[in-house]
């Protein structure tokens, strides 16, 4: 199994590659690579959009490299085949968002990327460290984490979508938010599941396991 995490100048790729290692050391032939080259991309069996910084850096980032934004496209809905995206790779799934300026985003989720409203004085932005997920929807991608787990999260926006049949799981900052997002053979976490210890591990075995 070929898995490509997508270098684009930004996310905590160090992080993210040496937790997959330690989430697939049990599987046969697994070969994890960093590139943001499209040909690189084109040859994965499954992808990680990491991100790290504000939706309109790293859309913009995605889109400097000739071909990217096209085969990640392609990836997803043609070839139909696993991605898996970290706070902001989840939050590109989204039509545009509203960080910086309005910027489009890949619109594989209907919904949009706004800024926390906080009504509780007591929190402050960015939501950041450990948090329970709230799993609303049973998938695969949570076999063997309890709910109520733990996960850390570093972030002052979030998603918003209607399609409620999307969300998997959602994290209490004030109001409810979406933490995890699941569509056909996409899947997104506002968490960061390489900086989430043992349960972090777990989901992205699970994700290494999907198909």
């Amino acid at each position: 199994m070929n898995v490509v995490i997508v270098d684009y100048g930004t996310g905590n790729l160090r992080s993210v590659f040496k937790s997959l290692e330690v989430a697939g050391k049990s599987f046969n032939h697994l070969r994890i690579s960093v590139s943001g080259d499209p040909n690189i991309v084109a040859k994965a069996d499954k992808i990680i959009l990491p991100g790290q910084g504000s939706y309109k850096q790293c859309m913009d980032s995605i889109l400097l490299i000739d071909g990217l934004c096209e085969e990640l496209n392609r990836f997803v809905k043609i070839k139909k085949k696993p991605l898996l995206g970290i706070c902001v790779g989840m939050q590109l799934f989204s039509k545009e968002g509203y960080e910086e300026k309005k910027t489009n985003g890949f619109g594989w989720v209907e919904g949009i990327v706004e800024k926390i409203k906080l009504k509780d004085r007591n929190l402050k932005l960015p939501h950041m460290g450990w948090n329970n997920l709230n799993i609303i929807k049973k998938h695969q991608i949570f076999q063997g984490i309890e709910q109520n787990s733990h996960f850390y999260f570093v972030h002052s926006y979030k998603f918003s979508t209607k399609n409620k049949d999307k969300i998997l799981g959602t994290t209490n900052y004030g109001d409810d938010i979406i933490s995890c997002i699941g569509d056909e053979n996409i899947f997104g976490t506002q968490f960061h599941p390489e900086k989430s210890q043992e349960n972090g591990i777990k989901l992205l075995s699970n994700f290494l396991k999907f198909f």
